[in-house]
């Protein structure tokens, strides 16, 4: 297939899943037509993705590519997938997640029918460690780009998933995934997918996404790494123009209050302490939001999370 007989590329970003990937695999496979492609990128893993994904080949001989590269994170994967992937619009399926049965199918009517959307936010379940699920369905968009960023900013209205979205190959344009950053590397490109391009919704589920517990440490050390410079990074001009930047402050003290919760539960005391002194000094109204108040006063007394 060429990129332009191509609509759909899903593409599976991959590291350390060997026992899972199958199932990620097979869930898409079964769906692929003459316009879908399917693509995955093995981010040097260093288990048995490699033996586990020839296997699939052997097994399903010319279904899809798989390509190998020396591990640089999820967002240096999925730039990879953006480059080497033929299709018009881009599906980023984790490998501990599923497609959505009659997903891709669903997603291609919506396409032909409506021609100028770049950007598509469908449903999903949400799947729980006992296997319990529940769906989701994507919030009504509103048509001002300025309120649908602020809505998915700051007031949380809009919820991006990898996986339940499609974004047309033109949005990377204004810039890819940030591959400095190991924890929400998506925020930037998915604002600038929100502010910049036509926006639909679709309420069929078109993933299964896993719900799993990480520990809280692990979590915090990739989303200290990148820390504030987060905000830099969503409101680079060449992502969001002037009209969006009024948004930036409010950003930042969210920010902030954010990575003061995740030091809090992760017990880094000295970072807690740093990123709420931040967020006041940007805003005095942190002090009208209780639940953080409440955290950072137990956290000043010396009392554990």
């Amino acid at each position: 297939m060429t990129r332009s007989e191509t609509l759909i590329s899903v593409v599976i970003p991959a590291y350390n899943y060997a026992r899972l990937l199958p199932r990620a695999v097979e869930s898409v496979l079964p769906q692929l037509t003459d316009s879908c492609e399917l693509l995955v990128v093995d981010d040097g893993s260093t288990d048995d993705t490699p033996q586990v994904l020839n296997a699939l080949q052997a097994q399903y001989p010319g279904r899809f590519r798989a390509i190998r590269k020396t591990n640089g994170g999820a967002s240096s994967a999925r730039n990879l997938g953006i480059r080497e992937s033929r299709g018009q619009y881009l599906v980023f399926l984790d490998a501990d997640d599923e497609l959505a049965a009659d997903a891709l199918a669903a997603l291609s009517v919506h396409l032909r029918e409506q021609p100028q959307t770049r950007v598509v936010l469908a449903g999903h379940w949400a799947v729980s460690a006992d296997g319990k699920r529940r769906l989701h369905t994507p919030a009504a968009l509103p048509d001002d780009p300025l309120q649908r960023l602020r809505a998915y900013l700051l007031d949380k209205r809009i919820a991006v998933s990898h996986g339940a979205c499609a974004m047309h190959r033109e949005v990377f344009a204004r810039g890819d995934y940030p591959e400095a950053f190991r924890s929400a590397e998506d925020i930037p490109v998915f604002a600038q997918a929100l502010a910049n391009y036509p926006c639909t919704a679709l309420e069929q589920p078109l993933a299964l996404i896993h719900k799993h517990d990480d520990s809280l440490r692990h979590q915090f050390s990739h989303a200290k790494a990148g820390g504030l410079a987060l905000v830099d990074e969503v409101f680079s001009p060449q992502r969001l123009g002037r009209e969006f930047q009024g948004l930036r402050d409010a950003f930042y003290v969210q920010r902030c209050l954010s990575l003061f919760r995740s030091a809090w539960l992760a017990g880094d005391v000295d970072a807690a302490k740093g990123y709420f002194r931040a967020a006041l000094k940007q805003d005095w109204r942190v002090l009208l939001k209780g639940s953080y108040v409440r955290k950072a006063l137990r956290l000043w007394l010396g009392r554990r999370p």
